[in-house]
């Protein structure tokens, strides 16, 4: 009996170091040597130039040449296409040529016929169709 009670004992002995080793604490960070910061690059400030330097326009803000017809229309020989919808909206509802049952759809009068390929009716969602052939494509 007095061996079953050793091999206990030994057992509890190497249980105990077991449990104490899973348990011990880790190393804190404190004790790891610490590197050096890499130096962040600073950006310089900008210049003077760059400040001043509006967003380059693209797209339908593009400033860009166009057709005669449009041209006497709009009274300029360069627009962009937001540009001559509105002035297109404008003289429409200074006018009032919107049909008033349908607001969608626009009676043209002579002057509007001129840009818009001499229809009598036009559609809203036709006019940027109808326009985009007034604009010369500049490389």
């Amino acid at each position: 009996m007095s061996s079953i009670r050793g091999f206990a004992k030994d057992c509890r002995a190497l249980m105990a170091a077991s449990s104490k080793a899973a348990v011990a604490p880790k190393p804190s960070s404190a004790a790891k040597p610490k590197r050096p910061k890499s130096p962040t690059k600073k950006k310089a400030p900008p210049s003077s130039s760059e400040l001043r330097k509006p967003p380059r326009a693209t797209g339908i803000l593009k400033v860009s040449p166009v057709s005669p017809a449009l041209r006497q229309f709009l009274g300029a020989s360069e627009a962009s296409r937001t540009d001559a919808v509105k002035k297109i909206w404008e003289y429409i509802k200074l006018r009032n040529l919107q049909n008033p049952a349908d607001k969608r759809e626009i009676y043209c009068d002579d002057k509007l016929k001129t840009i818009f390929e001499g229809k009598d009716k036009v559609g809203f969602l036709e006019i940027g169709k109808l326009l985009s052939g007034h604009f010369v494509k500049a490389n």
